[in-house]
């Protein structure tokens, strides 16, 4: 996997101060992405340990709210392995830190359905999110007054309540 950047100090992308990781590799090719360059898996630089290490150290301090992914899309079956690995060793650092993820896959159908995004990783990369900002961006319903999503149809998702009840539930705050 490559990543095209890493935010130490990111405020647009969740609540709170978060290290924001965009990774490089996206098929949506939205129309008008703010992060077309991320669409190539070759853009950037390859995530390695190093790296890793880098964004455990940068959650260290208490201000630091949680880790956010972005990409890119962080659910494109190639970069699922890695993130996995990434996140599970934030949970166990940080277990008190959240940790965000914006998709241009849908939660319910495609994430969770019939799709190139529901491979053997998906569920367990799911289940170390805690909220999801799901659906592509679509330049006809962007609305720069949202909280944290460029377009109406985006959802923000409390991915562990949606696990559990088997139903997308919204994190109504943020709605």
């Amino acid at each position: 996997m490559n990543y095209g950047e890493i935010k130490n100090n990111d405020i647009a992308n969740g609540l709170g101060v978060r290290v924001s990781l965009f990774v490089s590799g996206c098929r949506h090719c939205c129309k008008n992405c703010f992060n077309s360059q991320t669409w190539s898996f070759n853009y950037g630089t390859p995530f390695t340990t190093e790296t890793e290490d880098y964004i455990i150290k940068a959650m260290e301090p208490d201000y630091i709210s949680g880790l956010s992914l972005l990409g890119g899309e962080p659910f494109e079956p190639e970069n699922q392995p890695a993130l996995i690995n990434l996140l599970k060793r934030v949970k166990s650092v940080y277990p008190n830190k959240n940790i965000w993820c914006y998709t241009g896959f849908l939660f319910d159908s495609e994430l969770l359905g019939q799709s190139r995004a529901n491979g053997q990783h998906t569920l367990e990369l799911l289940k170390l999110i805690d909220v999801l900002v799901d659906g592509r961006f679509v330049e006809e319903l962007k609305d720069i007054t949202l909280k944290f999503r460029g377009s109406s149809n985006q959802r923000i998702i409390n991915v562990k309540e949606s696990l559990e009840q088997n139903k997308v539930v919204l994190v109504e705050e943020l709605i």
